[in-house]
């Protein structure tokens, strides 16, 4: 339960840093939690949309029925 309702919309920050040898990164990310829904509704709909696409490609090739009267084998 979120015990201050106004602290539910302010940004959340992320911070990664990284370091090899010598290159080093520093990334920072601040989003607000209607942001973080955003991205969350955006990629799920990459990864279906996705999904579909694989699916079309690897079927096998159909046909529909009134389209397979029309036309002979």
């Amino acid at each position: 339960m979120i015990e201050d309702p106004s602290a539910a919309g302010e940004p959340q920050t992320a911070t990664l840093a990284l370091t090899g040898g010598p290159l080093s990164l520093r990334a920072e990310v601040q989003m607000t939690p209607k942001g973080l829904l955003a991205v969350a509704a955006l990629v799920s709909g990459v990864l279906l949309s996705t999904a579909v696409l694989v699916w079309a490609a690897t079927a096998v090739p159909r046909r529909h029925p009134l389209v397979s009267r029309i036309r002979p084998r």
